[in-house]
């Protein structure tokens, strides 16, 4: 397959599985289209991304404030309680001279997955008022590159695991934010899993290739 200049370049789009390079096609709505090498799924056709998007991206937002402004555990051992919160564990790390670990912890599980939602609410935000074409294509860039580094996932198994060691050991009562930052990374996990990098880019390419703003 010859390119013949970097424009061509829009029509394609690259197996992340597999790495195959494909024509872009356009398919109904609700269908997806497979790598013909490895059978991946590519890219999907939902004619409600935008809304869908946004929703999801502000219902994540709200929840990950939630999950940063109250108590994730209370542990109660032989009379004593104690709250667990997000910026607890960091001041911790950095109290203990743990600094490099507290850096990642609060890159990797705070502000990266604070900037991943709220690039999603501008980019779908400016994607439904059909305006600021390359605003949008610089923040798909840092998106494309802060998202496989956000570990809030991670995170939350490493709560769980170091809960069930704690249980014969102290009472614990889980708090508001633990709840809160389980639906946060459930709706994270099925952000990545449905909405693509390259079907927001595809939508991007449909919404301005009449002209931009």
């Amino acid at each position: 397959m010859k390119i013949e200049n970097e424009d061509m370049l829009d029509n394609y789009i690259i197996c992340q599985m597999c790495s195959t390079l494909h024509e872009e096609v356009p398919i109904a709505d609700g269908s997806r289209a497979c790598c013909s090498s490895c059978g991946a799924v590519l890219y999907h056709h939902d004619r409600r991304l935008i809304e869908n998007g946004l929703s999801l991206s502000i219902t994540g937002f709200i929840f990950f404030i939630i999950a940063n402004s109250f108590p994730l555990v209370k542990i109660e051992i032989l009379g004593h309680e104690q709250f667990i919160t997000l910026s607890k564990t960091f001041v911790a790390l950095f109290e203990n001279e743990f600094y490099i670990v507290g850096m990642l912890c609060l890159f990797l599980i705070f502000l990266f997955p604070l900037m991943i939602f709220l690039f999603n609410i501008i980019i779908f935000a400016l994607l439904k008022l059909k305006i600021k074409k390359e605003m949008v294509k610089d923040l798909l860039i840092l998106l494309g590159h802060i998202k496989p580094w956000s570990m809030s996932e991670i995170f939350l198994v490493s709560i769980l695991v170091a809960l069930v060691k704690l249980i014969g050991y102290a009472q614990i009562n889980m708090g508001l934010s633990f709840w809160g930052l389980i639906i946060f990374v459930l709706i994270d996990l099925y952000i990545t899993r449905t909405i693509h990098l390259s079907e927001i880019w595809m939508l991007r390419k449909r919404i301005f290739k009449k002209g931009e703003i």
